[in-house]
C-alpha cells in the first residue's frame, strides 16, 4: 500500500480546511444593549398605559403611521405620505410590503381596526383619534380620516400609536386594551406582534424583557444593535453599580448625587441635557368631601383660596437648589417655555409662608388640616425627595400631609380612570407627546368625559368649560401665533384665576452610558433602541 506522500497530506489539509472554514469561523458576536430604568415595564400592550417610558420602549414593535425623528421632526412611517384633502378630510397612503412580525400584511384594515382598539373603553390613549372622526377605507393601501372638526395637531401624536394586526388581535382575543389594574394580564399584555424594528423575545413584568432585531424590517436601523436586554432596577445605588462594572450598558435616570462618579469612571458618562416634561402638584377638585384626609363633610381644595395657599407655601427655588441640584428649571406653566413661545409672560406666585396661612385662615382652617400625598418613588428624578420636601414646606403654614410614596405600577394603578382617580393631592409629570399646549388641555386640564378620555389624565378633576372651550377654538386655529395667544388665555384663566395645579419645574435628563454605547438623547426622553450603536 502506498502512503501519501507528506505533502499531499498537507495539501490535502489545507484544501479541507479551507472547505470548512465558512462553517467554522467564528460569526460576529451579536451586539447585545443591556438597559436599565428605575421603574418597570408593567405591559407591552402600548395602549394600556398613557406614560411616555411605556410608550416609547413599546415603539421598540410597535410603529405608527408616523415617527418622529432624532430631531422630533415628523416623518412618515407606516404612512408614506398623507394629504389635507380639506379640513375635515385627511387622506393616508399606506406603506406596501410591510409586514407584522409574525407575518401578517400590514394594510388597511389593520388602520381601522387600531383606531377602534385604541377608541375602546379598556384604552388609555383614546384621545389619539377624536371620538367622532370616521375612517374609511380607499383601498388596501389608501385609509381616509373624516372629522367632524378641522384638527390640524390630527398626526402630533401618533407616534406613540403603534398600529395591531387585526387577525392576531382577533386570534388571541385582543381586539380591545384592558386597563392597567386587571388582575390577570391579558394576552397582548404579555405577547406583542408589531412591525417594527424589534420583536418581543419575552416579558416578565418586574422581571426582564427581550426583544431581537427584526431581520425583515421595511427600514434600516440607524444603530447596530441585535437584542435588547431590560431589567428594572429600582435601587438607584444599585443601578449605578451595575453601570460602573459593565453590567448594563446605559441606564435612567443616573441619580444627582452620582452624577460625578459616573463622570469620574473612565469607562462611563452622564449625558445630560433639557427635558421638556413638566413635574407638578395636583389636588382632587371634584369630590365633594376630602378623601384620604381628616376633613369631613368639605373639599378644602374646591376653594381656590386654599389652592393657591399650598402653592404659595412651597419653596420651588429650595427644591431646584438642594432637592434638584440647580438641575430644574422651575416654571410656571404645565408645559415646556421651549414648547410656548409666550411662556415668558407667565411667572410663578411667590413662595410666601405668611400669606399661605392667611388664605388657610380665610378658607376657614387657620390650623390647617391633614392629608395624603401620593407619589410615585420609581418614575421622576428625585420624585420622592422632591415630595419628603413638600412635605416639610406645607407643615410650616400647618398642612400635616402624609406620604404615600410607592413603586410607579401601583401609583399609577391607583390614580388611573380605571383607579377611580383614588388620590386627594399628588405629583405627577407630564409630556405633550404633540409637543405642544393642546395636549396638555386635553389630557390634564380638561373637563373629565370617559367617552373622548378628554381630560383623561385630570386626576384631580379640575373643570372650567371656558378653558376647555378657549382649547377647542385654538385647535380650530391654523396659525401658530394666534393659536398660541388662545392658548395663553386659557393658561391664565385655569393657573392663574382658578390655580388648578401647582407646576414645578421641568426636570433635566440625566442618562448613564457606557462609553462604547452611542445613543441618541432627544428632549422628550424617548429610549430608541433602533439608534444605538455598539463599538
Amino acid at each position: 500500500m502506498k502512503l501519501p506522500s507528506v505533502k499531499s497530506s498537507f495539501l490535502a489539509a489545507i484544501a479541507l480546511a479551507a472547505f470548512l472554514a465558512p462553517s467554522l469561523a467564528p460569526s460576529a458576536e451579536p451586539k447585545i444593549l443591556h438597559f436599565a430604568f428605575q421603574g418597570e415595564l408593567k405591559s407591552v400592550d402600548p395602549y394600556q398605559i398613557n406614560e411616555s417610558f411605556s410608550l416609547t420602549v413599546n415603539g421598540a414593535v410597535y410603529e405608527g403611521l408616523i415617527r418622529r425623528g432624532p430631531d422630533l421632526r415628523i416623518e412618515p412611517a407606516l404612512a408614506t405620505s398623507w394629504e389635507v384633502l380639506d379640513p375635515l378630510h385627511w387622506r393616508f397612503h399606506l406603506r406596501k410590503g410591510v409586514k407584522f412580525h409574525e407575518g401578517q400584511d400590514f394594510t388597511a384594515d389593520d388602520v381601522i381596526f387600531s383606531v377602534n382598539r385604541v377608541k375602546g373603553p379598556g384604552s388609555d390613549l383614546k384621545g389619539v383619534v377624536p371620538a367622532d372622526a370616521e375612517v374609511v377605507k380607499v383601498d388596501d393601501y389608501t385609509v381616509d380620516f373624516i372629522l367632524k372638526t378641522p384638527d390640524p395637531l390630527l398626526i402630533n401624536q401618533w407616534d406613540t400609536w403603534g398600529i395591531f394586526s387585526k387577525s392576531w388581535s382577533e386570534a388571541h382575543g385582543a381586539t380591545e386594551a384592558t386597563a392597567m389594574n386587571a388582575t390577570t394580564p391579558p394576552h397582548a399584555g404579555l405577547h406583542a406582534n408589531g412591525t417594527g424594528p424589534f420583536i418581543l423575545v419575552s416579558h416578565e413584568p418586574g422581571v426582564k424583557t427581550v426583544w431581537k432585531k427584526n431581520p425583515n424590517w421595511w427600514d434600516k436601523p440607524i444603530g447596530n444593535i441585535d437584542e435588547v436586554v431590560f431589567t428594572p432596577i429600582p435601587n438607584a445605588a444599585t443601578r449605578v453599580a451595575a453601570l460602573l462594572s459593565g453590567e448594563i450598558d446605559w441606564m435612567d435616570p443616573v441619580p444627582l448625587n452620582d452624577q460625578a462618579r459616573v463622570n469620574a469612571n473612565p469607562a462611563t458618562e452622564v449625558l445630560a441635557g433639557p427635558e421638556v416634561r413638566t413635574i407638578f402638584l395636583g389636588m382632587d377638585q371634584t369630590r365633594d368631601e376630602l378623601g384620604h384626609s381628616n376633613v369631613k363633610g368639605k373639599n378644602p381644595f374646591k376653594d381656590v383660596r386654599v389652592r393657591k395657599a399650598f402653592y404659595q407655601a412651597i419653596d420651588e427655588d429650595a427644591i431646584n437648589n438642594k432637592v434638584m441640584r440647580g438641575q430644574a428649571t422651575p416654571t410656571a406653566l404645565m408645559i415646556a417655555p421651549s414648547l410656548f413661545s409666550l411662556s415668558k409672560d407667565f411667572h410663578r406666585f411667590p413662595f410666601d409662608p405668611e400669606a399661605s396661612k392667611k388664605l388657610l385662615a380665610e378658607a376657614g382652617y387657620p390650623d390647617g388640616f391633614e392629608v395624603q400625598l401620593d407619589c410615585p418613588n420609581d418614575r421622576y428624578v428625585n420624585d420622592e425627595q422632591i415630595c419628603q420636601a413638600v412635605v416639610g414646606m406645607l407643615a410650616r403654614v400647618g398642612v400635616k400631609v402624609d406620604l404615600n410614596a410607592e413603586p410607579k405600577s401601583k401609583f399609577f394603578a391607583a390614580i388611573s380612570a380605571a383607579g377611580g382617580y383614588d388620590s386627594s393631592f399628588y405629583l405627577l409629570g407630564w409630556t405633550p407627546s404633540t409637543l405642544e399646549s393642546f395636549n396638555v388641555f386635553q389630557y390634564i386640564m380638561g373637563c373629565r368625559d370617559p367617552k373622548t378620555n378628554w381630560g383623561g389624565n385630570n386626576v384631580g378633576g379640575y373643570c372650567n368649560p371656558k378653558v376647555d372651550a378657549l382649547a377647542r377654538k385654538a385647535l380650530d386655529e391654523p396659525d401658530e401665533e394666534k393659536r398660541d395667544e388662545i392658548f395663553a388665555e386659557a393658561w391664565r384663566i385655569s393657573l392663574v384665576d382658578d390655580v388648578s395645579y401647582i407646576p414645578l419645574h421641568q426636570q433635566a435628563l440625566a442618562w448613564g452610558v457606557s462609553k462604547t454605547t452611542h445613543v441618541i438623547q432627544p428632549p422628550n426622553n424617548s429610549y430608541r433602541f433602533a439608534w444605538v450603536t455598539k463599538d
